[in-house]
C-alpha cells in the first residue's frame, strides 16, 4: 500500500504525517488517546489531593511547642530591647538634667524650684478633688439606696396592716411610723454631711487659692527687688497690687480666728499699701528711694514665710487635722496658723503709717539748696544727737547718692554694744534717719509718754512745731508719726516718724526724709471756703469726730484741704475735702488691728 505524505499544516514550524489506517486501528488509537487524557486527568486530580492534604496536616505537638517556645523567646527579647531602650533613655535624661542642674543659675533654679512646686501642688490638689468626688458619688449612691429602702419599708407596712387584728395593725403602723421617721433622719443626716463636705471642700479650695496667690507674690516680690527699671516696676507693683486684693478677699472666706484673720489682714493691706505709695513715688520722682527698697526687702522676707507656711499646710498636714480644722476645732493647725498671723503682723511701723505717708517729696527739694557739709561736720552732729546714749565709737561707712538726697552712712555703737545706723544730709548737715534692731522685751513706757519723749528727741535735733497724728504699738515698741504744724494747719508732706522703745523709753528709730525734703519758705495756707461750708458737703450718713485743715500731697503738689475724722456706725474714715471747692480729694477707711490703726 502506498503511503501518502499529507499537506503541512503547521506554517512551516512542524509536520505532520498522516497515515491511512484501518477503522480497526483508528479505534484503537482513540482509545489510547482517550486512556491517556483520563490518566491525565487522575494525575492532575491526584496532585490537587496531595496540595490539599499537604494543606490540611497539622503540625506535631513537638513541631507546635517548638513554634510557642520560639514566640516566646521572640516576645522576651523584643521585651528586654524595650527595657534597656527605657533604661538608656532615663539615664540619658538623667544625665542631661544633671547637667541643666550644674549649669543653672541661682534665679534659673529658684524659677524651677518654684514650677515644681506648683506642679506639686496641682497633682495633690487634682488627687484631693478626686477622692472628694468619689467619696460625693459614693454618699449620694448611699443614700439613694436608703430612700429607696425606706419607701419599701412603708408600702410593706401598709399591705401587712389590714386584717390581722387590732394590736397587730396598730404595732404595724407603730412600726412603719418608726421606719419612716428614721428614714427622714437618715436624710437628713445625709444631707448634713453632705453640706459639711461641700463647705470643707470649700475652705480647701480657699487654701489652695491663699497658696497660689502667696506663691505669685512671692514672685513678684523677688523680681521687685532686683529690678531697676520704673516700666517693669510699675508692672510688678500692679501685679502685688491685685494678688493682695485677692488674698484678702480669700483670708475673709477662711475659718480663722479674728485675731489671726486681723494679722494677717493687717499684713495684706500694709502690703497694698505700700505699693500704691510706690507707685505714686515712682509717678513723682521716676524711680524707688532706698527706702523703698528697704520695704520690699522686709516685705519680701514675710510674705516668703507665709508663703512656705502656706505650701507645707496643703502639701503635708494630715485631711483628718485640715478636716477637724475647717470644722472649727482648736489643734496644731489652729496653732500653726496663730503663728502665721504673728509673722505676718511684723515690723509695727509700717502697720500705724500715717495718711500720706511715703509720698517723698513734692514739688522742689528744700535740702538741694542748702549748704553743703563735710563728713566731719556730720559726725559732729552724730555725736551730738546720741549724746544721751553714751556713745562709745562713730565710724562712717559710707556714702547715699539717691535721687531725694545726698548722705553720710554712720554705724553709731553705744556703751551696751548696740549699734544704730543713721544718715546725716551732705546739704545741711541735719539727721534725717536711724534706726535699730535693739530688743523691747517689757512694757515700762505708755504711749502718751512714749509719745511726750518722741517729741523731746525731735525738738533737741531742730525739729519743732510738729503735731502727733497718727500712733501705733507692737512689740512693745511705739510708734507715732508727727506732721509740721504751721499755724493751726497739719503739714502731711512735712512728716517724720519715731520709734520708741517702751522698755527703756529711748527712740530707737527716726525718719525725717520727707520733712528735710518738703519743710521750706512759706504756702498759701489761706481757704477759699470755711469748715461749716466744707462739712456741708459730708454724706448725712457720717458723724464727724474731729476736723482740721491739712496741707496734703497730691498728684506731686501740695493741696490745702480740710481733714475730717468721721465714723459711720462701727466704720471709721478719714476724709480730705478741698479746701477751695469742698470736692472730695481723698478718702481712708480707718482698719484697726492688734498692732494698731492701718489704713486701706
Amino acid at each position: 500500500m502506498d503511503k501518502k505524505i499529507g499537506k503541512n499544516i503547521s506554517s512551516g514550524a512542524q509536520k505532520v504525517e498522516r497515515v491511512e489506517q484501518t477503522p480497526a486501528q483508528q479505534a484503537r488509537a482513540e482509545a489510547q488517546a482517550a486512556e491517556h487524557a483520563a490518566a491525565e486527568a487522575r494525575y492532575e486530580a491526584a496532585k490537587v489531593r496531595a496540595a490539599k492534604k499537604e494543606a490540611a496536616k497539622t503540625p506535631s505537638r513537638k513541631e507546635s511547642a517548638l513554634q510557642e517556645k520560639l514566640k516566646k523567646k521572640e516576645e522576651r527579647l523584643e521585651r528586654r530591647a524595650e527595657a534597656q531602650s527605657a533604661k538608656a533613655e532615663k539615664r540619658a535624661a538623667k544625665a542631661a538634667r544633671r547637667e541643666m542642674l550644674r549649669q543653672e543659675s541661682a534665679a534659673e533654679k529658684k524659677t524651677r524650684m518654684a514650677r515644681e512646686k506648683r506642679e506639686r501642688l496641682a497633682q495633690k490638689r487634682k488627687a484631693a478633688q478626686e477622692k472628694e468626688a468619689r467619696l460625693a458619688e459614693k454618699q449620694a449612691q448611699r443614700r439613694r439606696r436608703q430612700e429607696q429602702r425606706s419607701s419599701k419599708d412603708k408600702s410593706g407596712g401598709k399591705k401587712r396592716a389590714p386584717g390581722i387584728g387590732g394590736w397587730i395593725a396598730a404595732v404595724s403602723i407603730l412600726g412603719a411610723a418608726c421606719l419612716a421617721l428614721s428614714a427622714v433622719v437618715t436624710v437628713g443626716s445625709f444631707r448634713m454631711a453632705e453640706r459639711t463636705m461641700q463647705a470643707a471642700n470649700g475652705y480647701r479650695a480657699t487654701l489652695y487659692e491663699l497658696v497660689s496667690v502667696s506663691e505669685d507674690m512671692d514672685d513678684s516680690f523677688a523680681k521687685l527687688r532686683i529690678s531697676s527699671g520704673a516700666g517693669e516696676q510699675r508692672a510688678l507693683l500692679t501685679d502685688i497690687l491685685v494678688d493682695a486684693a485677692l488674698m484678702e478677699d480669700a483670708i475673709a472666706r477662711f475659718p480663722i480666728d479674728a485675731a489671726t484673720s486681723t494679722d494677717m489682714s493687717a499684713f495684706v493691706n500694709r502690703t497694698g499699701m505700700n505699693a500704691r505709695a510706690m507707685l505714686r513715688r515712682i509717678t513723682a520722682d521716676g524711680a524707688l528711694g532706698a527706702r523703698e527698697l528697704e520695704r520690699i526687702g522686709e516685705l519680701y522676707e514675710i510674705n516668703a514665710g507665709l508663703c512656705a507656711e502656706l505650701n507645707d499646710l496643703a502639701l503635708h498636714t494630715p485631711d483628718k487635722e485640715l478636716a477637724a480644722f475647717f470644722e472649727g476645732g482648736a489643734g496644731s493647725v489652729s496653732e500653726r496658723f496663730s503663728q502665721l498671723g504673728q509673722s505676718a503682723a511684723k515690723r509695727p511701723e509700717e502697720i500705724g503709717d500715717a495718711p500720706f505717708a511715703g509720698e517723698g517729696n513734692v514739688g522742689q527739694n528744700a535740702v538741694i539748696g542748702l549748704a553743703e557739709v563735710s563728713s566731719a561736720r556730720a559726725e559732729e552732729a552724730v555725736r551730738r544727737a546720741f549724746a544721751p546714749y553714751h556713745v562709745a565709737d562713730v565710724r562712717m561707712t559710707g556714702e547715699t547718692l539717691a535721687r531725694s538726697v545726698r548722705a553720710y552712712n554712720f554705724v553709731v555703737t553705744d556703751e551696751a554694744g548696740a549699734e544704730y545706723f543713721a544718715q546725716v544730709t551732705k546739704n545741711g548737715g541735719k539727721l534725717v534717719f536711724f534706726d535699730s534692731d535693739t530688743p523691747c522685751s517689757q512694757h515700762n513706757f505708755s504711749l502718751e509718754n512714749c509719745t511726750s519723749l518722741a517729741q523731746e528727741f525731735l525738738s533737741s535735733l531742730g525739729y519743732d512745731d510738729l503735731t502727733p497724728v497718727w500712733f501705733s504699738e507692737a512689740g512693745n515698741v511705739a510708734s507715732v508719726t508727727f506732721v509740721a504744724d504751721i499755724g493751726g494747719v497739719r503739714a502731711y508732706p512735712d512728716m517724720i516718724r519715731v520709734r520708741v522703745c517702751e522698755e527703756r523709753g529711748r527712740v530707737v528709730g527716726m525718719d525725717a526724709h520727707a520733712y528735710a525734703g518738703n519743710h521750706h519758705g512759706t504756702r498759701d495756707l489761706q481757704p477759699g471756703i470755711s469748715q461749716e461750708e466744707a462739712r456741708a458737703n459730708l454724706s448725712s450718713q457720717l458723724c464727724v469726730q474731729e476736723a482740721h485743715l491739712a496741707l496734703i500731697p497730691l498728684g506731686g503738689r501740695e493741696m490745702l484741704t480740710y481733714e475730717f475724722l468721721c465714723r459711720c456706725g462701727e466704720e471709721e474714715y478719714l476724709l480730705y475735702l478741698d479746701a477751695d471747692t469742698g470736692e472730695e480729694v481723698r478718702i481712708f477707711r480707718v482698719h484697726e488691728s492688734a498692732q494698731g490703726s492701718y489704713l486701706a
